[in-house]
């Protein structure tokens, strides 16, 4: 659908869940995920802290696969979608998903990143007499540019769009440019982690 207008109307704005002067205010950060977010947290301070094999491989496994799957659902089911929707559409549904990702990506990239480096050290993967070493420096780089992606490009995006939807009156066209690059972004990372599956079932075949 062709976007004609520049903001939502105040009539729109209502529609969508928003005061009658106009403006649908999400949350910025939904409270109530935050104690999920402090135990997972908690739990992957305890996997570095005791060392222990399996808290290590379940919080980079888990981390990683809730990664991976985020960022090709939301590249390749989520994006075509929302390309498709009106302006009132796309600023309704980035008003429900975009509050949720803000706590979902961090946590996610923390799990992954910080549980893998842990259990890199662990069984000595990391030293240069590894047979893994160059697979894992290999997929450190890749890992540390889809980090970059994510915290440098996906959450500033993700929070642009949340400002914007707080306005009194929300520049769809805007929140439209703002979640197209969400997307895209995510669908690059998605196929960047799909290197880093390769690369991790190598390593682990070894």
């Amino acid at each position: 659908m062709t976007d004609t207008a520049q903001a939502l109307t105040p009539a729109e704005a209502h529609a969508l869940g928003g005061p009658p002067g106009g403006g649908v205010r999400p949350q910025i950060v939904p409270v109530r995920g935050l104690p999920i977010v402090a135990l997972v947290v908690a739990f992957v301070i305890y996997a570095i802290a005791s060392n222990s094999l399996w808290a290590l491989v379940f919080c980079h496994v888990v981390g990683g696969g809730l990664w991976t799957g985020i960022d090709l659902f939301v590249g390749l089911v989520i994006g075509p979608i929302i390309g498709r929707l009106s302006i009132p559409a796309r600023a309704e549904f980035s008003a429900r998903f975009m509050p949720k990702m803000v706590i979902i990506m961090p946590v996610v990239v923390l799990m992954t990143l910080a549980a893998g480096f842990q259990l890199a050290l662990k069984l000595g993967n990391l030293e240069p007499s590894s047979p893994n070493h160059a697979w894992l420096i290999v997929s450190m780089v890749v890992v540390g540019i889809m980090a970059v992606i994510a915290l440098g490009v996906l959450e500033p995006a993700n929070i642009a769009v949340l400002f914007e939807m707080r306005k009194p009156q929300p520049n769809g066209e805007l929140i439209g440019k703002l979640m197209q690059r969400f997307v895209y972004t995510a669908g690059i990372t998605g196929a960047m982690q799909i290197a880093t599956l390769v690369i991790m079932t190598r390593v682990a075949s070894r």
